[in-house]
C-alpha cells in the first residue's frame, strides 16, 4: 500500500529500498559465439558481420570480482545479473553444472558484499540450438519452463529477488516489428503479438518455478515503460486478469476499459502519438473494438493453470522515454557526432524526463495499487565512435542525471507511491546489442589496453565521476539528507 512521509523514518526512502546497479550477462560477460564458446541467437549476425562481435565485452565472466567490489564500494545495497541460458545448456539436452556453479557463486560473491542479488533468467538472448524464431514455436514457454526448473535450485538458496524475462515488450517489437534483433524481422505485427503471448506464458511457468522452489521469492518482470497500451500495459493487465476475477469470457471487455482507463491518466501528447494508439487498439488480439481477429491463447492457459492467482509480487519498470511517437525521426538527422541515416532517435539522443518518471510512478500505482514497484532500469546514454567520446546534444551529463531521477523517485515515495527499489543501467560501459558506441556505464571502458574486456575507468565515457556522485546520493538518500538532491 502507499507510504505516507510521516512514515519515512530518517531516510528519504523507506527501509529496506534496495539502491543498485544492473548488468546483463551476453552485455558484460564475454565468451559467447566464438570457437569452441556457448552461442547464442546472435550467432550468426557476428559470423556475418551484421553486428560488432560481444568479444570479451568487459570480462565479467573471468573477474566478477572487479564489477562487485565497484558496485559495493558506490555503496549499493543490491546488484543485477542475468544468468545466460546458452552458457548454462550450451547443447540440446545439456545442463552445463559447472557454469551453474560459477553463477552461484557470483550470486554467493554478492551476498558476501552486502549486495542484495537481483538475478534475470533471460535478458534477450536464447541458445542458438533452439533457432532464431524460438519465441513463434508452440513449445517455447515449455523450454523456458525447463531451463528455469535447472537454474532455480542452483541460486535460490542466495536469491529471493528475481526478474523471469527482461523487457518482454522490447524483445517482441526489436524482433518482429523494427528488426534491430535476430532474425530481424520488420512490420510482423502478428508475429510480434505470438512471441509476445508466449513469452507472457513463460514468464508464469518461470514465476511459478521460482515460488516452487522458494516461497517467499519476490518475482517479476520489466517492461520498458511505453505510453502505448497494447505494448505495455496490456501485458500488466493480462497477467493481473485472474486476480481481479476476470474470467476469460469477460476479458475483451477488461481490457478495453483498462485501456481507457490508462489513457485517461496519460493524456494524448500530440498527432502522432494519438495514431500510434489508435493503430495498435484496431491490432490488439485483446480488447473490443468491432471486428474479430485470431487471440493467442497460451498465456491464458498458462494462467489458469498456476497456482498463484497474481504471477508478479512487484510491479518492475524500465523507465527511459515512454514517449512512443517521439522516437521517430527523420533520416539524416543531427546527433551526436554528426548525422543519422536512421528513421528512429539514437539511444544518446533520449530526452532525460524525471518529472515524467515521478508522474509515470504514480499512474503505475494508481492502475495497480495492490503492487510495490521497482525502478529495475533508469540510465542515461552518450556516445564514443572510434575511441572518441561525446558529449550529448542536450548537454546533460550521468551527475544531473542519477540526481534529477532520484529526485523524482523521492518524489514519489513522498506522495505515497511504495517505490521499494532502484536500478541504474548500467555499472560500466558495455555491450549495447550489436555495437559498443552507445555507453550507459558509471564507469568507462577503454576497450584498447588492459586485459580481455578492456581497463576500467574511475570515469564515465563523459569524464564525469558519475560513480562518485551515485555515492553521494545514496548515502544523503540512507540518511535523509534532502540537500544530496539539490543542483550542484
Amino acid at each position: 500500500m502507499g507510504r505516507t512521509p510521516s512514515s519515512a523514518g530518517a531516510g528519504l526512502v523507506p527501509p529496506g529500498f534496495l539502491l543498485g546497479v544492473a548488468t546483463a550477462g551476453f552485455q558484460v560477460e564475454g565468451g559467447f559465439n566464438g570457437p569452441d564458446q556457448p552461442a547464442n541467437n546472435w550467432l550468426a549476425w557476428e559470423q556475418v558481420g551484421r553486428v560488432t562481435p560481444s568479444g570479451d565485452a568487459v570480462g565479467f565472466w573471468d573477474r566478477p570480482g572487479e564489477a562487485l567490489d565497484r558496485a559495493a564500494a558506490i555503496g549499493c545495497d543490491s546488484f543485477r545479473l542475468s544468468v545466460e541460458w546458452a552458457r548454462v545448456m550450451p547443447e540440446r539436452g545439456v545442463v552445463d553444472r559447472t557454469a551453474l556453479d560459477r553463477y552461484r557463486s557470483i550470486v554467493d560473491g554478492c551476498v558476501e558484499r552486502g549486495l542484495t542479488p537481483l538475478v534475470t533468467l533471460h535478458h534477450f538472448t536464447h541458445p542458438a540450438w533452439l533457432g532464431e524464431d524460438l519465441w513463434l514455436r508452440p513449445d517455447a514457454p515449455a523450454r523456458f519452463a525447463a531451463y528455469a526448473r535447472a537454474v532455480v535450485p542452483a541460486l535460490v538458496p542466495a536469491a529471493r529477488h528475481w526478474v523471469t524475462i527482461n523487457e518482454v515488450n522490447v524483445l517482441a517489437l526489436m524482433t518482429y516489428v523494427l528488426g534491430a534483433f535476430p532474425p530481424g524481422r520488420t512490420a510482423g505485427l502478428a508475429d510480434a503479438a505470438l512471441a509476445l503471448d508466449n513469452l507472457l506464458a513463460a514468464h508464469v511457468f518461470a514465476y511459478d518455478a521460482i515460488h516452487a522452489g522458494r516461497p517467499d521469492a519476490v518475482v517479476t518482470t520489466n517492461n520498458a515503460s511505453v505510453t502505448v497500451y497494447e505494448y505495455d500495459r496490456l501485458l500488466v493487465d493480462l497477467l493481473l486478469a485472474r486476480n481481479h476475477g476476470v474470467e476469460r469470457r469477460d476479458l475483451d471487455a477488461w481490457v478495453t476499459d483498462r485501456r481507457r482507463r490508462h489513457y485517461a491518466l496519460l493524456p494524448t501528447p500530440g498527432v502522432g502519438e494519438d495514431l500510434l494508439r489508435r493503430a495498435a487498439a484496431r491490432l490488439a488480439p485483446y480488447g473490443s473494438t468491432g471486428r474479430p481477429r485470431p487471440t493467442p491463447q497460451r498465456v491464458l492457459a498458462a494462467l489458469e493453470a498456476s497456482p498463484h492467482e497474481r504471477p508478479l509480487d512487484v510491479l518492475g519498470i524500465d523507465y527511459y522515454d515512454p514517449q512512443a511517437a517521439r522516437h521517430f525521426r527523420v533520416p539524416g538527422h543531427r546527433t551526436a557526432g554528426g548525422r543519422s541515416s536512421a528513421p528512429a532517435r539514437e539511444l544518446w539522443d533520449d530526452p532525460p524526463d524525471p518529472g515524467g518518471l515521478a508522474r509515470w510512478l504514480g499512474v503505475q500505482h494508481e492502475l495497480a495499487p495492490g503492487l510495490p514497484l521497482w525502478v529495475v532500469e533508469n540510465g542515461l546514454c552518450n556516445r564514443v565512435r572510434n575511441g572518441r567520446s561525446f558529449g550529448r546534444l542536450d548537454g546533460w551529463d550521468r551527475p544531473r542525471y542519477l540526481r534529477e531521477n532520484l529526485a523524482a523517485v523521492v518524489s514519489a515515495v513522498d506522495a505515497g507511491v511504495p517505490v521499494e527499489g532502484y536500478w541504474h543501467w548500467s555499472l560500466v560501459d558495455n555491450y549495447e546489442w550489436g555495437s559498443y558506441e552507445p555507453r550507459f556505464g558509471l564507469h568507462g571502458v577503454d576497450r584498447d589496453r588492459g586485459p580481455d574486456g578492456g581497463t576500467w575507468l574511475d570515469t564515465d565515457a563523459m569524464g564525469r565521476d558519475a560513480a562518485g556522485e551515485y555515492r553521494r546520493l545514496i548515502a544523503g538518500l540512507r540518511s535523509g539528507d534532502r540537500s544530496v538532491l539539490d543542483a550542484g
